[in-house]
């Protein structure tokens, strides 16, 4: 396990997704949706015949914005599809609104609550169209909470506690209560990354031997490793100088490299790494 992960930063959250109902037809029609259908069906009958907005509007008994409108959509699903400017008001909220759709919350007022107390300025009508298609719908079934991976149980642990959400927060709570090793690591996981943070050089003696002394022998591991070069350890805690720019330099000698598929020789190698630098 790499401690060094406890300093790094959480990587930007990508709210460019649209908002979309969850995938899937409903299983019955509400009586709005029924009658579209059936107006839709009704206006095009006549509409693909030639017949012109204001016979149909008069034989049909509609007023004639109503009539175009229909006419001029090309399926009845852009007729039950959210306005566009409820989906760009609620793009910021996507993700929370379908994960509590998926846990079977329909309830237009509590979500638009819901969102209301986490910053969101607009309307409640917003919500309440973008679950309008879906209310007569069968609710989603709650989904079953998820056994988190090894790989996800790490990332929580490592990981700044500033640079996690609540409900991550919430999740690694309920998984320290159930386990109390990750407890115990979780403390010296902090611990270490107060060192790095603060550059306290004087204290990895002290860590490394509450480390050795606990009942898990990968910190244990690490910790004997770390005794073995500490001289190195504590200047790396205590000075602040960095390797940060050696690390770029072979990082960019690297990508010159594989850029050539491994063919290029020393030579060409040398002469585009100095004409890149």
């Amino acid at each position: 396990m790499s401690l060094t992960a406890a300093v790094s930063s959480r990587p930007r959250t990508d709210h460019d997704e649209v908002v979309e109902p969850p995938a899937g037809p409903p299983a019955t029609e509400g009586k709005r949706a029924s009658n579209t259908r059936r107006h839709f069906t009704a206006v095009h009958e006549m509409y693909d015949k030639g017949v012109a907005i204001e016979v149909i509007s008069k034989s049909l008994r509609m007023d004639r914005k109503t009539v175009r409108k229909y006419a001029h959509a090309r399926a009845v699903e852009d007729l039950l599809a959210p306005p566009r400017q409820s989906r760009r008001m609620l793009q910021s909220w996507a993700e929370y609104l379908n994960m509590r759709r998926q846990e079977g919350c329909t309830d237009g007022g509590r979500l638009f609550r819901e969102i209301r107390q986490r910053g969101y300025g607009g309307s409640s009508r917003s919500v309440r169209r973008w679950l309008e298609p879906l209310r007569s719908a069968e609710a989603p079934t709650p989904k079953r909470s998820e056994t988190p991976t090894i790989r996800q149980v790490v990332g929580r642990l490592t990981r700044h506690p500033d640079n996690l959400t609540s409900s991550r927060q919430l999740r690694l709570k309920r998984i320290l209560t159930r386990c109390p090793e990750l407890a115990d690591l979780r403390r010296h996981i902090e611990d270490f990354a107060t060192m790095m943070t603060n550059l306290h050089g004087h204290l990895p003696p002290r860590w490394m031997k509450a480390a050795q002394a606990s009942e898990l022998p990968p910190l244990s591991n690490f910790a004997g490793n770390l005794s073995k070069d500490l001289d190195a350890v504590t200047a790396g805690l205590t000075l602040p100088y960095s390797s940060g720019m050696v690390e770029g330099h072979v990082n960019r000698v690297k990508f010159l490299k594989r850029q050539g598929y491994g063919r290029a020789n020393f030579d060409l190698l040398r002469r585009r790494i100095l004409l890149t630098a």
